[in-house]
């Protein structure tokens, strides 16, 4: 029964461990939280016409820029195993290419504000 428990709690212990190692770090989770909110302006700018819709445009690039400098400035932390450098990395990667499609689409819609 004991070994039965003490590997139970073992398994549980090695599964929480991958997940904590796998979890983006506090930063990122910000960043992310930041692009989400980013997301959701771009959304109501889009929906939003005239005046509105440019202030809202403004307002949306202005987060992103802010959110471009804090993101060139995000460094993996120094006592990392190459392992967990390398996962920091992919979920850096994933927050770029999260600000790369907004800024995109950012662009678009700037493109048919012009057309109009």
């Amino acid at each position: 029964m004991k070994k039965l428990v003490a590997g139970a709690v073992a398994a549980v212990s090695l599964a929480v461990s991958m997940m904590v190692m796998a979890a983006p770090d506090e930063s990122q989770r910000l960043m992310a939280q930041q692009l989400m909110q980013s997301k959701q302006k771009l959304a109501a700018a889009q929906a939003a016409q005239g005046a509105q819709r440019q202030k809202m445009m403004s307002e949306h690039m202005a987060m992103m820029q802010k959110t471009m400098g804090q993101m060139q400035t995000m460094r993996p932390r120094e006592n990392m195993s190459a392992q967990e450098q390398k996962e920091w990395m992919a979920e850096h990667q994933k927050l770029m290419d999260m600000m790369m499609s907004q800024m995109m689409d950012e662009h678009h819609t700037m493109m048919q504000m012009k057309c109009m």
